[in-house]
């Protein structure tokens, strides 16, 4: 079965063509900044053969265009995969959120509309998937549609952590609630941790990168996460807030701060971005660190400690903790993140091999002799995650 697994951005789209149940990648393909006149870039790969195409300075004005220079890619006799698009069965995709439907579902136009309705909560992730979804069905009108939510590994999270404290109808009315985030890389991880390890263990894993969360994952299910209802909640993100005070808007505004302005602090330049002034990337705000940048190190810091009051807490609520996962970019790339994190762990009986945290490459287990946790990096494969679970969706 050809599987075709799709990830889209505000202005971007991630393409992997999967052959299941065996799991090979036959192609991927990437195109960024779709909509910007001549400036767009679009990179394709025949897995199969190693034949690439890259161009710079296209012109993609629209999902459409960049979905059809895709499949005309994977179909093309030069360097395709495929003879025809009808080939592909399914296609998955990492959507972000929709009213009602929180696991693996059929994209149905009762999802599509949960979708259109929750678009207050995630409006940049969820219009982006509208619209790709969209014009994709217009490409493969056949093929099975399947939204694999980002809230999905998240659902057996006890109603208890779930809930706010606000009147218990606007839960029954509304769905105001914590839905948890990052279900594709926390429930590979979690996949992974019990081809490894069995089907009983106490892990937490750090989901660190240009957006960040901490799942406690028991026995391979989700108990608790640091993401709220929406994706501006939780850690603090590159550009975006995290945890905010709900009065701290209202404050803002009696102190006459413009609603654009407020709106950029809190999406696009709070984060490591705002508390550093540099940039929301960890690779230069380490870089100024070295440099002896105070604010460098405070974002740093703050991002560490918010982490570890997370960690915390969710050891408290499994009783214990066997695993200490890293991944995402940061997760898997920064030592000096690593560090920080596990020696304030230490309480814990968190031990870090300093000499293997430093050469740290790919896939590493960096526990310490002596450690009552098994400290780990593993390099996130959302994509994979998720054609295997579009591989094995049933209708009902």
């Amino acid at each position: 079965m050809k599987i075709l697994i799709c990830n889209c951005g505000s202005t971007s789209l991630k393409f992997k063509l999967y052959d299941m149940p065996v799991g090979i990648v036959m192609a991927h393909g990437k195109i960024e900044r779709i909509g910007v006149e001549n400036d767009a870039i679009f990179q394709y790969v025949n897995d199969l053969t190693g034949l690439k195409e890259e161009a710079d300075k296209q012109n993609i004005p629209s999902y459409r265009e960049g979905i059809c220079r895709f499949l005309n890619c994977i179909t093309a006799k030069s360097h395709g995969v495929i003879r025809h698009v009808t080939e592909i069965s399914r296609i998955g995709y990492k959507a972000t959120v929709s009213k009602g439907y929180l696991g693996i579902h059929e994209l149905t136009e009762e999802v599509i509309q949960g979708m259109r309705d929750w678009l207050p909560i995630a409006p940049l992730h969820n219009r982006a998937w509208l619209d790709t979804i969209a014009a994709m069905r217009e490409q493969l009108p056949n093929a099975l549609f399947l939204g694999c939510f980002e809230t999905a590994f998240h659902r057996n999270i006890p109603l208890y952590r779930r809930l706010y404290g606000v009147p218990y109808e606007w839960y029954e009315k509304y769905g105001l609630q914590r839905l948890g985030y990052h279900s594709a890389s926390h429930g590979y991880i979690a996949s992974v941790l019990t081809e490894r390890y069995g089907q009983e263990y106490k892990a937490i894993c750090c989901h660190l990168g240009g957006s960040s969360s901490v799942c406690a994952i028991l026995n391979g299910v989700s108990v608790d996460t640091s993401f709220g209802m929406s994706l501006q909640t939780g850690l603090i993100h590159a550009n975006r807030t995290g945890d905010l005070d709900c009065e701290a808007v209202s404050f803002l505004r009696a102190m006459g701060v413009p609603e654009e302005e407020i709106s950029a602090g809190i999406h696009d330049k709070g984060g490591l971005h705002g508390i550093s002034g540099i940039s929301g990337d960890l690779r230069y705000i380490e870089k100024a660190i070295n440099e002896g940048h105070v604010r460098a190190q405070l974002a740093v810091d703050t991002f560490v400690d918010g982490m570890v009051r997370y960690i915390g807490g969710f050891y408290v609520e499994m009783e214990g903790l066997d695993i200490l996962t890293f991944t995402g970019g940061i997760g898997e790339h920064s030592s000096l993140v690593r560090r920080l994190v596990c020696q304030k762990l230490s309480v814990l009986g968190v031990k870090l091999d300093e000499a293997a945290n430093t050469n740290a490459h790919g896939d590493n287990d960096l526990t310490q002799k002596g450690s009552r946790v098994r400290v780990l990096v593993i390099p996130t494969d959302e994509e994979k995650g998720i054609a295997y679970e579009t591989y094995r969706f049933k209708r009902a």
